[in-house]
This record gives structure tokens, sequence and C-alpha cells, in this order.
């Protein structure tokens, strides 16, 4: 049986993208636009930096180790000092001055005044995209920044051979470097994702739930088999506590009750099932728990505001237009 939270990201069909590697020099300010369905992150791989949300918010200081990541695919301004954060320019500006054709390190900034190798910022910078259509908590109530401070070391050798690894094979071309960069960072944002649900700051946004021994048991059951009859006691017998201390508990954790959330789950299933197979609605209903096609299709209404035929057909239409 796949864990929980691998189940989670395979069936939001995560899929990583390294934009660059980046050779910073004092002074130097980005800002980096929004972009819709994706994560972004940035591993510091030397030197420091400042980060601040296009919402406000407090600015975070990112030391040499740390990893950020920008869930929701919302802008932010990455600066060396206070000083640089009014005067950052557009992300598309400075690769334009830069002379950045996409490949290698994008090498910015930087002061003839100013000397020194402490003065550089390397950041390792990327994205992962999620399918659209698809969402889940994990994503929808994570904090503006995640902050995983001195992520390198937190996870041990293996890991810090991996960054060091992602930052050889975007820093020249390299047969197959690229295809090994991608999957070492989506390694590595599940591994992020894994610290972030087991730390304090889950429970400041209701995530906590997934790192519960007895709630992720439940929830792991449900993902393996989203199909069967579920009920109130059936959860919280998995879980292995009563009926009521696991309601509670659920609600507290997760953020939404127990019953509400298989119903989430197999929307987001059904979601991906119309969007990539041919597969009969009487199916589909069946693979979700349903057992008819009818009583699918108004569960399906309410919860994505249009019926699943519909929903096929408008996610075609969309590929069309794209293609």
């Amino acid at each position: 049986m796949k864990d929980l939270l691998s189940d989670i990201l395979m069936q939001l069909s995560l899929k990583g993208t390294l934009y660059f590697r980046t050779s910073f020099r004092q002074p130097w300010g980005v800002r980096v636009p929004s972009y819709s369905n994706v994560a972004r992150f940035h591993f510091v791989h030397r030197g420091e930096c400042l980060i601040k949300h296009e919402k406000g918010g407090d600015v975070l200081r990112l030391a040499q180790g740390d990893l950020v990541i920008i869930p929701n695919g919302a802008g932010h301004v990455l600066y060396c000092h206070p000083d640089t954060e009014t005067k950052a320019l557009p992300l598309e500006t400075v690769m334009e001055k830069s002379g950045y054709d996409g490949t290698g390190v994008l090498y910015y900034g930087g002061d003839d005044n100013l000397e020194g190798e402490d003065r550089e910022t390397q950041l390792i910078c990327g994205h992962f995209s999620i399918s659209d259509g698809q969402e889940h908590p994990i994503f929808s109530w994570l904090p503006p920044l995640v902050h995983v401070a001195d992520y390198g070391a937190q996870t041990g050798q293996w890991m810090e051979a991996s960054l060091r690894m992602i930052g050889a094979e975007t820093a020249e071309p390299n047969l197959g470097g690229e295809l090994i960069a991608l999957k070492l960072s989506e390694m590595i944002f599940a591994q992020a994702l894994r610290a972030f649900l087991g730390s304090a700051a889950a429970s400041d946004v209701g995530l906590s739930g997934f790192a519960d021994p007895q709630l992720s048991r439940a929830l792991g059951v449900i993902h393996a088999d989203p199909s069967k009859g579920w009920t109130l006691e059936s959860m919280a017998r998995e879980a292995g506590m009563s009926r009521t201390g696991f309601a509670v508990r659920f609600a507290e954790k997760i953020g939404m009750p127990p019953l509400r959330y298989l119903t989430y789950w197999r929307m987001q299933l059904a979601c991906k099932a119309l969007r990539e197979t041919r597969k009969p609605l009487a199916e589909i209903a069946e693979d979700v728990g349903y057992q008819s096609e009818s009583g699918f299709s108004r569960v399906f209404r309410k919860e994505k505001g249009l019926p699943p035929a519909r929903y096929r057909a408008t996610v075609r239409e969309e590929e069309l237009v794209v293609g």
C-alpha cells in the first residue's frame, strides 16, 4: 500500500520543473511574478537572502542550507538586504539584462566596489505544477511561505548529496542532467512537505493530522480503498479510536469532518478519471464509491458546480484550444 503523502502527490500529478541556478552578487533584487497551479521553491545553496510575499507579511531571512516553498504560485521578491527591496527588478528584466538564455547559471548583480566571494548568493530555483482541477488541503492550506531551516542538515547526508548533485547537474550541460535534476527536485519537495507536516507549524494551518499516527492510519486505508462503504464507525475503528474522539480530533487536525474528507477525496479521484480516461460515468462512479451513476452525478454537481459529463466535455474543449 502506498503511503499517504505519496498517494496524494501521485494523484495530483505533481511534476517538477527547475528554473535555473543563480549566482547573485550584491547589490541585487528580483521580483518573481505570480503563476497559477504551481508551488515554487528556492534552496539557498550558498550565502543568504531575504524574501517577501506579494501580499505582505513578515520578511523572511533565508540562510545557507534553507529551503522555502511558495504555494499557489504567489508572486514574491528576493533581495540581498533591506535597501534593495524597492529597487528589485522583475524577473523577466533580470533575465534580459543578464543575457540568460535558459541554460546554465543565471548571473546577475554585482558592484565593483563590493568584493569577496562571501557576497555571492547561489540559489536553486524551480516549481512544481499540479494538474488543472486538482487540489488538496496539503497545498490549499499551506502558509504563504513554508520555511524549512537548515534543510540539508535536517534530512541527512543523502539529501545533502542530492542537493549538491542538483547544483552540479544544473551548472553544466550533461547528458541526462535535466531529467536527473528534475527527479531529484521532486523527491526533495516531497521530503520538505513531510518535514513541514511533522512540525509544530503544521498545527497552525490545520495540517497536523496528516502526521498524526492514528489519523494517518485511517486516512491511509481510505486512500487505499476509496470505493469502500466507509462510515464514521469504520474509520474510527481503523484509527483505533472511539467514534466521538475520532470525529473531534479529525475535524480539529484536518480541518473538516471525516465523511466530508472522504467525499472531497473521491471527487478529486473522479476529476482525474474524467480528465485522463474515457471510462463510462457508471464505472467511475463505482470506482470512487457510488452504487449508482445518478447518485455520483448528484454529489459531483454539488461539489464541482456542474455535472460530470459537462466537466469532462469542458476539459476536452480546453485541451483542444490549448493544442
